[in-house]
């Protein structure tokens, strides 16, 4: 059977776009291998008191992921090692330790130690957008795409790179959808267009596990914030964005029909 290696930016990151893929693929025998650039300190915090959570937030977050790995079927889970940047011409984003701050070349051999080691079939990360701008969701595209350059340079290339993706008219009927406070709350600084349509290759239904999908972003309990009205979404809305998983095949053949209904689709 393949391996699976995802390359996310924080805890819960994996379980939002990826986790239904992870769980199919351990399903089908396959290895899942999740790579984790931060722990998530610079985020905000829920359901914990701010002034004693805070200094230990990256342990904490780690536990979290941990549980979720745990319920996603994760084989392999390790830290690129740096610190979450937080957003655009905030503190955490001019920290030297962080993500965002990283020497590319640096970074991209980091992970690709984790790489020789697994010889994925199958590497998820995110387009160049960061789907929602994100400077750590950015960092993660330029860095797992350096990697993969010094693998097929070493002659041990991936079969398939995906980028995640969000198609642009599911996530205009999504927002149609949303509760007007719902969409009054949203942060300014992500910006979610959405993937053009015809840059999606493959479509996951995830139907089957979307239960435990919820129940993965769930234990990251810090993230959480009990009165949004993402955690309090009714369960056929959840299906319906949740449901189904989009990926982009950016590196390596696509299987014999398009949409692809799997990640492993045309791999033997």
């Amino acid at each position: 059977m393949g391996t699976l290696l995802l390359v996310h930016a924080h805890p819960d990151d994996e379980a939002i776009s990826t986790g239904g893929v992870m769980m199919k693929a351990k399903a089908h025998g396959h290895r899942v291998v999740n790579i984790t650039a931060t722990r998530g300190e610079a985020g905000e915090i829920y359901n914990m008191d701010e002034a004693a959570s805070r200094p230990r937030l990256g342990e904490i977050r780690t536990d979290e992921l941990k549980t979720a790995g745990e319920i996603l079927g994760v084989d392999r889970q390790e830290f690129l090692g740096y610190r979450d940047s937080g957003m655009v011409d905030t503190p955490d984003n001019k920290d030297p330790r962080s993500f965002h701050q990283a020497d590319l070349g640096e970074a991209a051999g980091r992970l690709a130690v984790f790489m020789r080691e697994e010889r994925p079939d199958i590497v998820v990360t995110y387009a160049e957008d960061g789907v929602y701008g994100h400077p750590d969701h950015i960092k993660a595209h330029y860095v797992t795409n350096a990697a993969l350059d010094m693998l097929e340079r070493e002659g041990l290339p991936a079969k398939k790179l995906y980028y995640t993706a969000i198609p642009r008219s599911g996530m205009e009927e999504f927002m149609k959808q949303m509760p007007e406070e719902a969409r009054r709350m949203q942060n300014p600084n992500m910006r979610f267009a959405g993937t053009p349509d015809e840059l999606v290759t493959t479509r996951v239904d995830v139907h089957d596990y979307v239960e435990r999908k919820r129940q993965a972003f769930a234990a990251h309990v810090s993230q959480n914030d009990p009165n949004s009205w993402f955690a309090t979404m009714a369960s056929q809305l959840y299906e319906l964005a949740f449901g189904t998983e989009y990926f982009q095949l950016v590196r390596g053949k696509a299987g014999p029909e398009l949409p692809e209904p799997d990640l492993f689709a045309g791999i033997r």
